[in-house]
């Protein structure tokens, strides 16, 4: 959640400041402010609302200068209002901040600066940290970040810029993501990627706690202790049209329709002869665990569930998935005999990473599956798988999603090829994930049919999911989309559950959507959809051949694969509602209200 950019150049800093922001909009926010360093004064403009707003405001001015930072904030403490917008600077304006995360013990220190005289224009917890700088400041700015972060309870990706330093921006972070560029032109920080990448692909990663000071050609870095620190530079294999709309009308539509493509990307080179390649995992043991922990929030959760149950099929390991922002307030039993899986698209999800922390301080082994290169997690863990979905700018996850699908896929096949397990469905799997690309772009091409059954809900305000198995984890993640970008309330059972309560909620009209996928448990779905129909519901089946039923409003016919791959064919149809209903309602499909693609907060 939020967005920061930060420059140092030769050049003019507003354009970096406001195309990263424009490239960070998916994080989620409702109001934008940069602050230029010109002239050796600093010039702050923020306004409550849209990038649009900020522009407008900004046409209003002159604002030229090398230096500078750049927010988009989504509201947490205080209300989105032009005040509690950052940039924040301190009472003389000689020091500007832009600050995402939260800062834990603001009110105790919020109530140590008001004894010291200090005014507070802002409701936020981050306008503490530029009075705190205010405070400590005695000529050096990195001595006084030093000391401010002592003070700090809590998460913080900082930028800093002061007229005393009149070239320099000062970065640190702690839980909460940033990145460091690099290029002939200038330095640059951003809190992901895609804001980097008109600019350059050489990047920096820094860890918690370091320091980097942006000059206008080189970048120092320190450790906490203010010790001089090396840093990697590493070329990053994205390229900027990659994070374009490419002629689709909406990011979403374009992820959705690269999932062949990265699909075939992640199983490229991981798989050979009838056997997984997983060169990442080589030097795990497998057969000291007694039990593994996947753990993932939102749609990585439901990856998460899918994964768990073949994994724990292929492996007879016993599998515990949870969500991340439960696991480390559950005490969960962890040893050193635990493997404990993590995933998250971004790398940065905070309460993913705070279990991961727990997990690693109990002597876990950790594995962490990222779609982002160099992200936090994939740092943090013994272990990185990574998908291949490249830059997922759409809020809503899609192309993460069925790659992370893959990935686990392949997990839970590597570890019973390791641990010497006869699965007999090995010929047969690899096959099928062989043909997985070729299926999922002839899912695609009957996107008409999809947009076909969006209409159900165009007028209503409910919509129910069923299914079984790992069925039961596809559903989940078709209701979450509907919700995420249509707003419409839906809510996922599992189908043997309906009479255990939900059945009530069923109707005339109702609009109800059902997979039944797995030949073993297909025609009990089917019985409990059955039960739906005679209550006047209207049923959206996906299905497979011989399994079609006369009364259901529409069946869709589910390609030939492995059941176990079936959960990322029909991902794709669920998506594609989601998309069309919300294109119905007049929904912003790639930045729905509310929602951020990084929820780095807990």
């Amino acid at each position: 959640m939020c967005g920061i950019t930060a420059i140092s150049t030769k050049k003019e800093a507003l354009p970096f400041l406001l195309q990263g922001l424009e490239k960070l909009e998916y994080r989620g926010y409702d109001s934008a402010g940069v602050t230029i360093l010109s002239q050796n004064q600093l010039k702050t403009i923020k306004t409550k609302g849209r990038l649009k707003d900020l522009k407008e405001a900004l046409s209003h001015q002159v604002l030229k200068g090398q230096v500078g930072i750049g927010h988009t904030r989504w509201a947490t403490h205080g209300i989105p209002s032009n005040l509690n917008s950052h940039p924040h600077t301190n009472e003389d304006e000689t020091i500007s901040i832009v600050h995402n995360g939260i800062i834990e013990n603001y009110r105790e220190l919020k109530n140590f600066l008001l004894e010291k005289g200090y005014h507070f224009h802002s409701e936020t917890d981050s306008e503490v940290v530029v009075h705190l700088l205010d405070y400590y400041y005695k000529g050096d700015i990195l001595k006084a970040l030093q000391i401010v972060l002592t003070k700090l309870v809590g998460s913080y990706a900082l930028c800093v810029v002061t007229t005393n330093h009149p070239d320099e921006v000062v970065i640190t972070k702690k839980d909460s993501p940033i990145v460091i560029g690099k290029s002939d032109s200038g330095t640059y920080g951003a809190s992901d990627i895609p804001a980097l990448l008109e600019y350059t692909k050489e990047v920096y990663f820094l860890n918690d706690h370091d320091i980097a000071v942006l000059h206008p050609d080189h970048v120092d870095f320190y450790d906490c202790d203010l010790k001089p620190i090396e840093k990697e530079l590493v070329n990053i294999p994205y390229d900027h049209e990659a994070a374009q709309k490419d002629g689709y009308d909406t990011f979403m539509l374009k992820e959705i329709h690269e999932q062949p493509h990265v699909i075939k990307e992640t199983l490229r080179g991981r798989i050979s002869q009838d056997q997984v390649v997983l060169d990442e995992l080589a030097e795990i043991d497998f057969s000291p665990f007694n039990k593994a922990y996947f753990v993932a929030c939102g749609t990585a959760y439901h990856a998460c569930l899918s994964g768990a149950n073949i994994f724990e099929r292929m492996t007879k390991i016993p599998v515990i998935c949870q969500v991340a922002s439960e696991f480390r307030y559950n005490d969960p039993a962890i040893d050193e005999h635990t493997l404990c899986l993590f995933v998250s698209q971004s790398g940065e999800t905070a309460d993913t990473l705070a279990a991961l922390r727990l997990a690693k301080k109990q002597q876990a082994t950790t594995i962490a599956v990222a779609n982002v290169l160099g992200s936090t997690i994939s740092r943090e863990a013994d272990y990185t798988i990574y998908t291949c979905a490249g830059p997922e700018i759409a809020v809503a996850s899609t192309k993460a999603y069925t790659t992370q699908l893959v990935v686990l896929m392949l997990l839970g096949m590597y570890a019973a090829q390791r641990l010497d397990k006869k699965v007999d469905l090995y010929h047969d799997l690899i096959q099928n994930l062989m043909k997985l690309p070729e299926l999922v772009e002839n899912v695609l091409q009957d996107e008409p049919l999809f947009a076909i059954y969006a209409e159900y809900l165009k007028e209503a305000h409910d919509a129910y999911f069923i299914g079984r198995s790992l069925d039961y984890a596809s559903v989940l993640e078709g209701a979450l989309k509907l919700k995420e970008v249509s707003y419409v309330h839906a809510d996922a059972y599992i189908a043997g559950e309906l009479k255990h309560g939900p059945i009530a909620l069923i109707e005339k009209g109702s609009v109800l959507f059902a997979v039944a996928s797995q030949p073993h448990i297909a025609a009990k779905t089917i019985s409990n959809i059955q039960e739906t129909i005679a209550r006047g519901a209207n049923v959206i089946l996906f299905t497979l051949k011989g399994m079609e039923i006369n009364n259901a409003a529409e069946t869709y016919i589910l390609p030939d694969i492995h059941p176990l791959l079936q959960s990322i064919i029909v991902a794709i149809p669920l998506q594609l509602i989601a998309y069309y209903t919300a294109c119905l309602k007049g929904c912003d499909v790639d930045k729905p209200r509310n929602l951020a693609k990084s929820v780095t907060v807990e």
